[in-house]
């Protein structure tokens, strides 16, 4: 992305190398100081955060305590920017194998369990059954294996809750359940997880 530029493509390319994104990330707010993502969250690495706020892409509200330096300038890293420009959210959610398993947030929609997931056709496609919002759910594998190509009615089992497609706001709030491993205090004011509010 040149010069940071706000297009299309901007919502999927915040996220860079995972490795650059381990010293100083900065969480990335829309315009409105909402993060573009909760999951994965919208986070830039420091040097892209320096660079848009020199270029006026960005506002920066909070900073690390460290400094970084050039031969005429040093600034505070920042922790977090503002997009001066809004860029508005998608409103049909890509139907993907990640976005599935946001929406039934990463469980089995048979036993509920955790982990080892992998999607199943809620009317097997042998029996005419579509790959749609409405028809594919998160599946454990020996749920999934367990259900086989028969209908819910044949194997004896029974849905969470019946599938269907989520709107972005939904997705966004399901995002907010599933915190990064790193979280600078500066950011909970922007995050809504659980921060206490001060009297």
């Amino acid at each position: 992305m040149t010069a940071l530029a706000i297009d299309d493509d901007f919502r999927t390319t915040f996220v860079r190398d995972p490795a650059a994104l381990r010293h100083y990330p900065a969480l990335v707010l829309n315009a409105d100081y909402r993060p573009l993502s909760y999951y994965p969250l919208s986070l830039w690495p420091w040097q892209e955060a320096v660079k848009a706020a020199f270029l006026d892409r960005v506002q920066i509200v909070a900073t690390y305590d460290e400094c970084v330096h050039s031969p005429t300038t040093t600034i505070r890293i920042p922790s977090v920017v503002v997009l001066k420009d809004y860029v508005k959210p998608q409103k049909q959610v890509a139907f993907t194998r990640f976005n599935l398993f946001l929406r039934d947030e990463f469980c089995c929609q048979y036993c509920g369990t955790r982990g080892d997931l992998t999607f199943d056709h809620v009317v097997p496609r042998s029996k005419g059954g579509v790959t749609s919002w409405e028809n594919v759910v998160a599946a454990c594998a020996s749920c999934n294996l367990r259900k086989g190509s028969r209908s819910l009615r044949q194997s004896g089992m029974s849905l969470r809750r019946p599938p269907r497609r989520p709107g972005s706001e939904e997705l966004r709030n399901v995002g907010r359940k599933f915190p990064p491993n790193y979280l600078h205090d500066s950011w909970a004011d922007y995050l809504y997880w659980d921060a206490e509010l001060e009297a």
